[in-house]
């Protein structure tokens, strides 16, 4: 798969947000309308065979992602946000940040048991957020078909977080470097 056009629509900034790292801005992604439409159609191309009942995206740049990917499949859209921005009751999981937690929820009846959901990001970094949203998916007894991001920072060590499920990434970066 030869995405030279969704890596290239990608803007590297160095030194952001702090000296020394590279970030990975995908607003120029979402505002190039070719590479943006190819990236959802890979998304979307990745869905077939797995029988997804909705799409779940993560706050808040894998909303962008996961809403127009819902949207070209006529699926439901679920939306795992930090605490205290949904207003129903929610579930709940803790991951481990670098240095502390952080958490994310979502409505505990957005999955219905036996509900196939594929999640969506932008992108995988240490894998934390991301192991966290599929389990609140599994907690509520979902079943995690797949997982779709654009960007996979190769270099962090993510795998073994989320070994067991299958992941596409768009794009590969092996490094941070400025």
């Amino acid at each position: 798969m030869n995405n030279s056009k969704i890596k290239n629509a990608i803007r590297e900034i160095p030194n952001f947000p702090k000296t020394g790292v590279l970030f990975f801005d995908i607003t120029t992604l979402l505002a190039d309308p070719d590479a943006f439409r190819e990236a959802v159609r890979q998304m979307k191309e990745y869905c077939a065979g797995k029988k997804v009942d909705k799409i779940a995206a993560i706050e808040s740049r894998g909303f962008i992602f996961g809403g127009a990917l819902a949207n070209e499949l006529g699926l439901g859209l679920v939306t795992i946000r930090k605490p205290g921005k949904l207003p129903a009751e929610t579930v709940r999981r803790e991951y481990e940040l670098e240095y502390g937690t952080d958490a994310i929820e979502m409505h505990a009846d957005a999955v219905k048991p036996g509900d196939r959901v594929l999640v969506v990001d932008d992108l995988v970094a240490t894998g934390g957020t991301l192991e966290a949203a599929c389990r609140l998916i599994e907690d509520v007894g979902g079943t995690v078909a797949g997982i779709a991001v654009v960007v996979d920072l190769t270099f962090l060590p993510w795998r073994e977080k989320l070994k067991g499920y299958d992941i596409l990434a768009l794009v590969q970066y092996d490094s941070e470097k400025a």
